[in-house]
């Protein structure tokens, strides 16, 4: 995983069937709720909210994307 991920930024990571595309949309810190799901974020263990090129977004975890 990049070092730290920023708006914008193209990412790539596992999905079921193979890889996934998307892009940054926000870092989250704080417990927020995705597609009617708790997603768990501190500043300690951040997560990023990402919107595929599909169209659906997700909340994932830094070590589970890759920049590019």
């Amino acid at each position: 995983m990049a070092k730290e991920l920023h708006k914008g930024d193209k990412v790539t990571w596992n999905s079921h069937g193979g890889t996934a595309h998307g892009e940054v949309e926000k870092k989250v810190t704080s417990d927020t709720q995705i597609k009617g799901h708790k997603v768990r974020a501190s500043s300690d263990d951040p997560q990023y909210i990402v919107k595929s090129d599909k169209g659906g977004k997700a909340a994932h975890k830094p070590d589970a994307l890759k920049k590019g």
